[in-house]
């Protein structure tokens, strides 16, 4: 590792990258958390919360072999002694009795066998898995120090609320930083545009999600991941004077061994922060200094709010080319009726690797997407291609109104 810098002046700024949503045998994945750590770290990622459905990975836990090789496939034993030792995995009972059980280890175990400091780190998380309305309402809170259950609520909005105050009274209660995103909105047609934007306290949701069953796309009637951000952005900035949603990429990594649709890799957040720490990386998110990705890496994204205007820069990889879409909502007169035309709209397109949008004065805000000539490497929909979202700007002067 070598020795530590010295002087702040040694800190950079820089990207570091992470998966937000990612699912072990402590829940509803089909490998030990060890090994999904191990996946991500060994792949370049710099952070990972493991977010288990309404658990955090502490305490005792035991579980049959003969249910993790049902779920995991015949060589996860095999892969998890190979990768970390017969030290390590622990075992009760007879290997050939119905009860042999392997224990799960605890987060506050396992973290300290794959951290690296300025590398790599393991962020406490839970996917709060609740339902109203007869549909799912799932939140990923990001550092938590205590287990959340489910708050419910007569509503989807309700429920959604209810659970944001949950998890903002333990960051207040503890001096804590956390970070609450709504997952999949999509998943289940669960939430609506109107519902999560009316929740004006929750700023973060997916706008990617690796999934396949999560309806990424849309269909006929109801909106795609993309147009609900834009149609929930509109409504916050015109009728209900609230900032925007952030928008966030994930895995929700479920499947390890090829077995199963919702694997590591597809989608994942690049935050640009001085210190590789949770409070420093969900600071950033907060502040919207991140961008999501399903592929495409950006050297930069700026916005300079003297000069109004937005630049993107692309770290191009050989042989693919990218197209720069400039994408916002112009401001409405009668914002009780909106124009739908006037919602996520197209406002620029510019091919190569750098793009940059003046703003006119007209937009309640302008994000952009980046989108490669190549094919993602592992696609969760149909003609997916590598993209990048980055976060909406110029919103501030819409929001003071």
């Amino acid at each position: 590792m070598g020795q530590l810098p010295v002087s702040g002046e040694e800190y950079p700024l820089r990207w570091w990258k992470g998966n937000l949503h990612t699912h072990t045998f402590w829940s509803d994945g089909n490998d030990f958390p060890e090994m999904s750590a191990d996946w991500y770290q060994q792949r370049g990622y710099h952070f990972l919360a493991l977010t288990d459905h309404n658990v955090l990975s502490q305490g005792m836990r035991w579980m049959e072999v003969r249910k993790v090789i049902d779920r995991g496939g015949e060589e996860v034993m095999e892969k998890y002694l190979q990768r970390f030792g017969s030290e390590w995995v622990e075992t009760r009972g007879e290997a050939d009795s119905p009860d042999f059980a392997v224990r799960l280890k605890p987060f506050d175990e396992y973290r300290y066998l794959l951290e690296r400091q300025g590398e790599f780190i393991l962020i406490p998380a839970e996917e709060i898995s609740d339902r109203a309305e007869g549909k799912p309402v799932h939140m990923n809170a990001t550092n938590l120090a205590e287990v959340i259950q489910p708050v419910g609520g007569e509503t989807v909005r309700e429920a959604i609320a209810n659970n944001f105050r949950a998890v903002d009274e333990q960051a207040k209660r503890l001096g804590r930083e956390i970070l609450l995103h709504l997952n999949h909105p999509n998943f289940g047609w669960a939430v609506r545009p109107e519902d999560l934007a009316q929740v004006t306290e929750e700023r973060f949701f997916e706008v990617y999600n690796g999934h396949p069953g999560v309806n990424h796309l849309g269909d006929k009637t109801r909106p795609s991941v993309e147009d609900f951000w834009d149609l929930a952005n509109s409504l916050r900035l015109t009728v209900l004077n609230a900032e925007p949603l952030f928008g966030i990429a994930t895995d929700d990594t479920h499947h390890y061994h090829g077995k199963g649709g919702s694997r590591p890799g597809r989608g994942w957040v690049m935050v640009r922060s001085r210190f590789l720490t949770p409070e420093h990386l969900i600071r950033a998110i907060k502040r919207g200094d991140f961008y999501g990705s399903s592929g495409v890496t950006l050297l930069d994204t700026q916005y300079d709010d003297a000069a109004k205007s937005l630049r993107v820069e692309v770290d191009a990889v050989e042989g693919e080319t990218y197209t720069i879409q400039f994408i916002g909502s112009l401001q409405q007169p009668t914002p009780e009726t909106p124009d739908r035309e006037l919602i996520g709209k197209l406002l620029k397109t510019e091919q190569g690797t750098s793009g940059t949008y003046q703003l006119t004065g007209e937009e309640l805000y302008v994000r952009a997407v980046v989108t490669s000539s190549a094919a993602a490497v592992d696609p969760s929909f149909a003609d997916q291609k590598k993209q990048a979202w980055t976060q909406p700007i110029g919103w501030e002067a819409s929001f003071r109104k």
